[in-house]
């Protein structure tokens, strides 16, 4: 693994041996980068399910301000500040160890604000949908003219989009697609196109 480009382009990530982490693919990345463009720049990112932290290492080498890694995994946990310490971003990374749950209702009570927030649960176990629901009961979280973007396999559904929110688009990458969502009130808004 290694980041792709950015001030910190070519740089090798640890990951942890003997461990499944499935790290998004770094073609998977380039693309979803791509479609980012100019919102990575000063944005407030937030990588749930962080594994080693390769999408959220990839959006600070990109220029984003800072990026808080959640990760329940504790030698995850310590792998992504190696390699955040490791980049030269050890001062805008936060790394919280604990299920996304948890983390997120500390996210919450400490009223963080976020304005790309990246979700890469494990497949097929039916995750998909409850990181949508608990996003969408936290919507706060996502501050006005972010993406939420999920990452999921090809085979498992997303269910139902929080009544808050609206899906604008699905990015497919082989057996990967990401679905990108945000506020119902901003897919009206000029520019942000609804997805059928």
């Amino acid at each position: 693994m290694r980041i792709i480009a950015g001030t910190a382009k070519g740089r090798i990530l640890k990951s942890l041996r003997g461990r499944a982490l499935r790290p998004t693919a770094d073609r998977v990345r380039e693309s979803l980068f791509g479609v980012l463009g100019r919102r990575v720049a000063g944005a407030r990112f937030l990588d749930l399910y962080a594994g080693a932290g390769t999408v959220g290492l990839e959006a600070l080498s990109r220029g984003a301000a800072e990026a808080t890694f959640v990760e329940s995994h504790r030698p995850a946990g310590r792998i992504i500040e190696e390699n955040a310490q490791a980049c030269g971003f050890a001062d805008r990374s936060r790394v919280i160890i604990a299920p996304v749950g948890r983390a997120l209702a500390i996210l919450r009570r400490q009223a963080v604000r976020f304005d790309l927030i990246f979700a890469d649960p494990p497949y097929d176990r039916g995750e998909v949908g409850v990181v949508l629901a608990r996003i969408g009961q936290r919507l706060e979280m996502l501050s006005e003219g972010g993406w939420l973007l999920v990452q999921r396999s090809r085979r498992e559904e997303p269910g139902m989009c929080p009544l808050d929110m609206v899906k604008v688009r699905s990015l497919r990458y082989g057996e990967t697609i990401v679905d990108v969502y945000t506020r119902s009130e901003e897919a009206e808004e000029p520019g942000v196109r609804k997805q059928d």
